[in-house]
């Protein structure tokens, strides 16, 4: 239940982010209506005063410039409600919590949609990688906060939207190196360009990382390429190519804590022995179609990946995976432009999503692939009708809504004999549905928004705890409803946002190891949770090129009614794996002359790492500077840069790994170390 006094004392907190700049407003700006910045997450095309939902956008150079780009996070912090660990063990992927949502990912994101150039990275089943996001050709990122399956359908508690660049003139040809500490290098070849109506990118690099702790070093390439062809002035055509290969990714990991305080560089010793770690091939394919004419605008797109994957875990029995995967899919949405009446957006769509995995395990002898224990092959289908609207009434106030229809099955046949034969199927139905009302006060907008949410178990979690092939039948889908009440505004030099959100969970899925197999992560569903948080933000830039970003996030999020399957009774705990303040300020410069600068600090409350709240990890604040400085001669530029991570050199965690059996929950952070690069670009005119 909501308790409205501590919600109250928990809003006063955040007093001076919104004080500060309505300070600054009065004093230094000239307030702009916020129509320049253009929304598509919501797939009815808006503009950022205009969208009543929380939404958060970062631009190409706070992506690219002078960062590493090991991982998302880099980009994204700063943005409220999102908390993000494991930067540096390439083995697991960056874990990504959207109020909430994902924090119990034991490897990949789990419940947040993740869609890259109109292209879902995120399965059928529910399960995203971003290995293959390709962040230095990222042009925008959107992040669409709060559940939002009327849009999206399954593992919708958010959106992640990124978009790569387009090919523009003048075309141009860039190469880049950077090296550093850990062990770190990075070669980059980039080149674009517009001819006519087609234009292009493409962008290829490859990264190695001998890593901080043992047994933690990676080594990938990426080829990422986005083609353009505006076939008239109605109809254009784009086709995205994506090529991933990582042949080693290293996983040190989870420690206890008398590990760390002996030697914090070291990996666990299991994870040694059985040579745990990763490698996997991909290559994507997807072609996005559009027609905008004055009847009404097309969106059509189809998309294919192929994926092949291996991994090694820290123990004997089926504690080697070899994953051979086909997604593909197809989806369309339609806006009606002379809808009836004038004042109503509408929108009708589909998508139809199809994911095929052929799954084996073999014993791990010590690093050495044995006997084969499971051989099965499973196939998730995933259906989606959607309607979404949006209604003006006057100039002051408008309406939304949404609702979606999905049908999940999964199907899984049991090559594997030798235990008996495991297949079976198991079917899931939902609705989802959205309403949003705001108000629009000429200096910003007060917006009141109700949308529900659903996650189906993905096909790694649906594993049978007894070791047996087939799925785990006793897991239900976890479904929620999201309450969110915020204001925004914006002026020349400013944006601030606050937003006060209460979400019901039922059957939430949380994760769970078992001794006979430490390092493989099961789960089970609690009965009832309850999320309450509040969100600021702030953004400022003066004109002699100093700026500030602020965000503060506050979370109390528990289970309310949540008895395990050993009888341990977790209700009132608070859920694992997220922190209830977490928060980021960052002093950024940017002269006349090319010479930028950045200086950012990420604060993490102190959280808990397992269900019965009796192992608390400490806060801890983290700082990191980066600076680049551009040359421009004629058609060549060079913009050398370099940065600093763990200025001040804080010992913190960068990974809890929730309820680890024999308290092996910490993946140590590295300390300090330096990075530095260059980046030259050539440019040139057709003719």
């Amino acid at each position: 239940m909501i308790n409205p006094g501590r919600v109250l004392c928990k809003c006063l907190l955040f007093i001076p982010l919104l004080v500060a700049p309505l300070y600054v407003s009065a004093q230094q700006t000239e307030e702009q209506p916020l129509d320049e910045i253009v929304i598509t997450a919501t797939r009815l095309q808006t503009t950022a005063r205009d969208v009543n939902r929380s939404v958060s956008v970062v631009d190409q150079q706070r992506i690219q410039n002078g960062t590493q780009q090991l991982a998302l996070d880099e980009a994204l912090a700063g943005t409220p409600g999102l908390y993000m660990q494991n930067r540096y063990n390439m083995a697991q992927d960056l874990r990504i919590s959207l109020r909430g949502f994902g924090a119990r990912s034991a490897f990949g994101i789990r419940g947040i949609k993740v869609i890259v150039d109109g292209i879902p990275q995120t399965l059928p089943d529910g399960q995203a990688g971003v290995d293959s996001i390709d962040l230095g050709s990222a042009s925008r990122i959107q992040v669409l906060r709060g559940p939002s399956s009327a849009l999206y359908g399954n593992a919708s508690g958010g959106v992640i939207i990124i978009e790569s660049e387009m090919g523009q003139e003048p075309s141009f040809l860039e190469a880049g190196l950077a090296t550093g500490g850990l062990g770190y290098q990075k070669y980059q070849l980039k080149t674009g360009g517009l001819v006519n109506r087609f234009d292009y990118l493409v962008n290829a690099s490859t990264q190695e990382l001998d890593g901080y702790r043992d047994h933690s070093a990676s080594e990938g390439s990426l080829v990422n390429a986005r083609f353009g062809f505006q076939i008239n002035e109605y109809d254009s055509l784009k086709l995205i190519v994506n090529s991933t290969d990582q042949p080693l990714a290293q996983d040190p990991g989870g420690i206890t804590s008398a590990q760390v305080m002996r030697d914090r560089q070291s990996a666990r010793d299991r994870n040694l022995l059985y040579d745990a770690g990763e490698a996997l091939d991909q290559q994507r394919v997807g072609i996005v179609y559009t027609t905008d004419r004055t009847s009404g605008s097309l969106l059509l797109r189809n998309y294919y990946v192929w994926r092949d994957f291996s991994n090694k875990l820290p123990f004997q029995s089926g504690g080697a995976v070899d994953l051979q995967r086909f997604f593909y899919g197809v989806g369309a949405q339609y806006t009606f432009a002379d809808a009836v009446p004038e004042q109503l957006q509408l929108m009708l769509g589909f998508d139809l999503d199809r994911q095929d995995d052929e799954r084996k395990r073999f014993d791990n002898l010590q690093g050495v692939i044995g006997p084969l224990t499971l051989d099965q092959r499973e196939r998730v289908d995933s259906d989606g009708l959607f309607v979404q609207g949006k209604y003006r009434f006057n100039d002051r106030w408008d309406g939304s809504a949404g609702l979606r229809y999905d049908e999940i099955s999964y199907d899984v046949n049991d090559h594997y004999l030798v235990d008996g034969d495991d297949s079976g199927k198991i079917n899931f139905d939902q609705f989802s549905y959205s309403v949003g009302l705001s108000r629009d006060f000429g200096n910003g907008m007060l917006f009141g928004t109700i949308n529900s949410s659903f996650e189906t178990p993905t096909t790694t979690e649906l594993a049978n705890p007894d070791g047996s092939g087939g799925f785990n039948q006793s897991l239900q889908p976890q479904t929620a409803i999201n309450y969110e009440v915020g204001f925004k505004s914006g002026a020349e030099n400013l944006y601030y946002e606050l937003a006060v959100f209460h979400i019901n969970l039922e059957d939430e899925l949380v994760p769970y190891e078992l001794p006979g197999s430490p390092g493989r992560t099961f789960y089970v569903n609690a009965g009832e949770s309850s999320r309450t948080g509040i969100e600021s933000a702030v953004s400022w830039s003066s004109p002699g090129g100093f700026g500030i970003d602020a965000s503060l996030t506050w979370s109390d999020f528990r289970f309310d009614d949540f008895i395990d399957d050993n009888g341990n009774d977790f209700s009132g705990s608070q859920m694992p794996g997220v922190p209830e303040f977490f928060g980021y300020v960052g002093l950024n410069y940017t002269s006349t002359g090319g010479f930028k600068a950045m200086l950012e600090t990420s604060y993490s409350g102190s959280l808990y790492a397992n269900n019965a709240n009796s192992v608390k990890v400490s806060s801890y604040l983290v700082t990191g500077l980066r600076a680049s400085y551009t040359i421009e001669t004629g058609n060549l530029y060079l913009r050398p840069y370099a940065g600093i991570n763990n200025l001040f050199n804080t010992h913190y965690d960068s990974n809890i790994r929730i309820n680890a059996f024999g308290g092996r929950y910490y993946e140590p952070a590295p300390e300090r170390n330096i990075y530095v690069g260059i980046k030259i670009r050539h440019k040139w005119n057709r003719g």
